[in-house]
């Protein structure tokens, strides 16, 4: 009896091992093939035809490819996960992965981004690249670690440009009076209301309800922006401001992070930068093509005078010296420093 229990005991031990080296067999080199991919939601406020939107399809497609498919990657467009701040607190509390958003909306969070925000920094676009990819903008995104998010790099929103549905904008003193959404930002509040305009601040998710219905008359945004968003079905003049430039920063959840090993973390890092050539090129293409867009819908667009010109710049002084103590007035004259010499 005793013989025939150990015997019994042996065959259910064989057969078990059996079928443990079967399983493993099948996982063609152990379990961490097998091992669930880790998903990256990446959430963005603009349409699938924007380029930021498709600056993040890119990552998606190149991340993937550098990590054998170690992370997926899953883009929501349209502010289906929520505005810019809903979203910059979800990658805070880890529940979106990833996103790329206008340094506006971050600078409510890290007040020291507010500087790309000072109206008229950058004079075009290279200029802005070089100081960003530069030591300033590294040293800015480290910032970001205390916000419980990883800064990446910057992609390009672009130049903003004032459009609206009463008249047609030529100098300051025609913005008197206009009721203009604004980021969810106060310095820029505060430009527009030193302008004479009455900024109202909204989620860019309903920019275009609040236009039609006119509980606005105008706002500011990138060219490809007022197209891909289709505002000139409600807008009639584009005035060309050029008053901010706005970088988009590129930025991943601190929590996500952390969840990966070195080789993701620098395929997540390569392939950041390589949409954001990708990104910027495509941006720079669809900005030129916009404005032929918009006047071939009917929108009237204006050039401003250099006189003009001057005075929107002139419009601007105060809140460089409200806002610089904010930021950091040695921070700010180190900035202006660079920047002038590379003109």
């Amino acid at each position: 009896m005793k013989k025939a229990l150990s015997l019994l005991i042996i065959i259910s031990l064989l057969i078990l091992g059996a079928c443990s080296k079967e399983t493993t067999g099948g996982e063609k080199g152990g379990s961490k093939e097998k091992a669930e991919a880790k998903v990256m939601k990446l959430a963005v406020v603009t349409p699938d035809e924007r380029s930021l939107t498709k600056g993040l399809r890119k990552f998606g497609e190149i991340v993937e490819s550098k990590t054998n498919g170690s992370i997926k990657v899953e883009v929501y467009p349209n502010g289906q996960l929520g505005g810019d701040r809903e979203v910059f607190e979800s990658l805070q509390l880890g529940n979106i992965q990833g996103s790329t958003m206008s340094t506006g909306p971050v600078g409510q969070f890290s007040p020291t981004f507010n500087v790309f925000d000072l109206p008229f920094l950058f004079p075009d676009a290279e200029t802005a690249y070089e100081i960003l990819d530069g030591p300033i903008g590294t040293d800015l995104l480290k910032e970001l670690e205390s916000q419980n998010v990883v800064g990446l790099n910057f992609w390009e929103n672009g130049f903003r440009h004032l459009t609206n549905n009463a008249k047609e904008v030529k100098s300051v003193s025609d913005v008197k009076g206009l009721k203009i959404r604004t980021l969810e930002n106060d310095l820029h509040i505060d430009y527009w209301r030193g302008l004479g305009a009455n900024p109202t601040p909204m989620a860019f998710t309903e920019l275009f309800a609040g236009l039609q219905q006119g509980v606005v008359d105008g706002q500011e945004n990138p060219a490809g922006n007022v197209t891909t968003s289709k505002f000139y079905e409600v807008q009639k003049y584009l005035t060309k401001t050029g008053h901010v430039y706005n970088a988009s920063l590129f930025m991943i959840s601190k929590g996500f992070w952390d969840t990966l090993s070195d080789e993701e973390k620098e395929a997540v890092t390569e392939a950041a930068e390589e949409a954001k050539d990708y990104q910027r090129e495509l941006n720079q293409q669809e900005d030129t093509e916009a404005f032929k867009l918009l006047e071939e819908k009917g929108m009237t667009i204006t050039e401003l005078s250099d006189a003009e010109k001057e005075k929107f710049f002139e419009a601007a002084k105060p809140v460089y010296d409200k806002y610089s103590s904010k930021i950091g007035e040695k921070f700010v004259d180190q900035l202006l420093d660079e920047i002038q010499k590379k003109k």
